[in-house]
């Protein structure tokens, strides 16, 4: 027997790509639902909310915190509200991993690039009288622990040393995520009185190393790192398992990263003989 049920497609209209979107995530409640078809109707007043959704959608905004935008009423929606705040936010995330993917692409067109090459010099870096903290690094560890060092060589030093400040690190550092590292600030006037606990005053040797400048922010260092580490190689120079960085202009002289300059130095073995 043929079935009591029409096979035959049913007309009806074409239904946005904003609202369909708005049904499959539960998102915006329609003003009818058809109950033989369950065919969902939007008012023309929903049509707004509908394609913000969308957009918020194509810019892969959390459902979770698009939920909390939608909840917000009007009267909770001022300068600073929380549907504001959630949008802001997230333009924010937007903004950070559009830079990342730049920058990302800008190391790809190096790296892919036989011509580009970062300048390497082999250089003697003069003797050094500083005040350090010295940091056993864990795995996993964050910035923290360099940001307290730096406070405690602040409260040393005061406004006495107007070089910039530098860091030793060893390689496990890069290579194994932990070990040793020694952040210290440049110091040749008498010793204040009392120095914090974690600081104390180190004399650096003249030492051997080879020295790149890096520009802009860290986030590409390894390739610096790499330029390097394949200066020392192609030179037969023997490293020290050590490399110091000196913050010539940083976060702490300016918040445009693209001015910052750092120069790196790969410490090099004495040759034998």
């Amino acid at each position: 027997m043929p079935s009591s049920r029409s096979t035959s497609p049913r007309r009806r209209a074409p239904t946005p790509n904003a609202t369909s979107l708005c049904s499959a995530t539960n998102l915006l409640v329609p003003a009818e639902v058809d109950p033989d078809t369950g065919y969902r109707y939007y008012s023309p007043t929903q049509i707004r909310p509908a394609l913000t959704i969308r957009r918020f959608r194509d810019l892969d905004l959390p459902l979770v915190d698009l939920r909390r935008f939608l909840a917000a009423e009007p009267a909770e929606r001022p300068d600073f509200g929380t549907a504001q705040q959630v949008v802001a936010a997230h333009l924010r995330r937007l903004e950070d991993r559009l830079g990342r993917t730049q920058r990302a692409v800008e190391a790809l067109r190096e790296l892919l690039d036989p011509e580009a090459e970062r300048a390497v010099t082999l250089e003697e870096l003069p003797a050094r009288r500083v005040l350090a903290v010295s940091i056993d690094v864990p795995e996993g560890a964050g910035l923290d622990c360099y940001d307290e060092a730096m406070r405690d060589l602040d409260a040393a030093a005061g406004e006495r040393s107007v070089l910039p400040p530098g860091g030793r690190y060893e390689h496990t550092l890069f290579t194994d995520g932990h070990g040793r590292a020694t952040v210290y600030i440049p110091f040749d006037a008498p010793l204040p009185p009392k120095l914090p606990g974690t600081v104390r005053e180190l004399h650096l040797p003249r030492r051997t190393a080879a020295v790149a400048t890096h520009q802009g922010r860290h986030d590409d260092l390894d390739l610096t790192y790499g330029a390097l580490g394949s200066f020392a190689a192609h030179n037969d120079l023997r490293s020290q398992d050590l490399v110091e960085e000196f913050y010539l202009v940083g976060p702490r002289d300016t918040d445009r990263p693209e001015r910052w300059r750092t120069l790196v130095a790969w410490l090099i073995a004495p040759q034998n003989g």
